[in-house]
This record gives C-alpha cells, structure tokens and sequence, in this order.
C-alpha cells in the first residue's frame, strides 16, 4: 500500500504517522514502510513531512515532559537521549502524543510504557526502548533518493526545512515551565506521582 496527499499538512502527517504505527513488523520495518511511503511523494511534501516532525518535537519540549523521561530510564536523559525520546513519543500517534504533551503522567496509562514497569532499563530489548533516533532520518534519505543526490548527512534536506520553517515561529531555546530534577524524590513526587512511583531511580546503569 502506498500513502498519498495532495500536501502533508498537519492532519496527514499525523494520518502517516498512524499508518506507521500500525504497521506489522519490528521497528525497522516500520522505519522502511515510513521511507516507502516518503520517497512516493514528491521532494517538497518531504520536506513538510519533516518540518511537521521538527514542529512536534518543538512542542514537546517541556521540563515536564524532560522529567517523564528521566523517571522512565531510572533518573538519566540526556539532551540527545530527550530529542529521541520525542522523537518515539510521536511515533505513537497523536492522541498519545498531545495528551503526554498537555499531561505527562497520561504516558503511565500508555501499554508502551506499562510495558517496562518493574524492569531495568538492561533489560529492555531495543524495540521496547522509548527512543527512536533515527525517526530523524528517515526523510532526509527519502529526499536524497528522490532528488537523486549523494546527501548521506541529509544536508540538503535541512536546508529546505529551515527555509520552509523560517516563514512560522521560531523554535523554543529552551524548555518551556520551571527547570526541575526528576532525581529529586520529593520534588518528583509532587510533579509527576505516577510515574515516580512507578518507576525508581536505578542504583546501577
């Protein structure tokens, strides 16, 4: 089956996203799915499709939402470790991603994540791991192939989303809401109680 759209606005993004969740297979065929689907369309509906994931990771970007994650992984996440856990975050589909955006203790509800309660993080098989770094690459391969250029940093890709993106608002220079630690019991406790409770800070990494 092959996704089309007259443009990737919003509502298709999301509609693309969706059909990549639901599709069979471990993450990595969902990612070759994903690239089907984006080197189908024309090189200017990719860079939409990026640009609407660059949007979505910028609005998850909350101290809050920074706080889920590190109680999640046992009290570490790093910058990076923060963008590809947004990155999985949308990946879950919009309903899961607007309710932890407005609400992050809503992830405990999520069976992705009830799956990993009780566990150390050693022992989450990849595909369980609530991170999806290369989510962020998949378009800028797609765009190289259809634009037949040799762009394994997926620069040209960039350029034309920066350009598209210049014309909304900027990005976020930081998180938005208070600076807090999640490694902080009490303070955790009152922020995000669900989660602190149901998942401790790991002794061992």
């Amino acid at each position: 089956m092959t996704w089309h759209s007259a443009a990737v606005d919003i509502d298709a993004f999301w509609t693309l996203i969706q059909l990549t969740k639901h599709h069979e297979g471990t993450r990595p065929k969902r990612l070759a799915f994903l690239r089907q689907q984006l080197t189908a369309l024309p090189s200017s509906e990719i860079v939409q499709f990026q640009a609407h994931l660059d949007r979505a990771c910028d609005r998850a970007y909350s101290w809050d939402l920074w706080g889920a994650a590190m109680r999640i992984f046992g009290g570490w996440c790093s910058d990076d470790g923060f963008e590809y856990f947004r990155n999985w975050l949308i990946s879950l589909g919009r309903d899961v991603f607007e309710q932890a955006v407005n609400d992050p203790e809503s992830l405990a509800d999520v069976p992705e994540i009830q799956r990993l309660i009780g566990r150390h993080t050693r022992e989450w098989a990849d595909d369980e791991w609530p991170e999806w770094e290369v989510l962020d690459y998949v378009a800028g391969e797609a765009y190289a192939e259809v634009e037949g250029i040799d762009d394994e940093c997926g620069e040209a890709l960039y350029d034309a989303v920066e350009e598209l993106l210049q014309q909304g608002e900027p990005f976020l220079g930081h998180p938005t809401g208070d600076r807090w630690d999640a490694r902080d019991e009490a303070i955790s406790a009152i922020k995000l109680p669900t989660l602190t409770a149901l998942f401790p800070l790991n002794t061992l990494r």
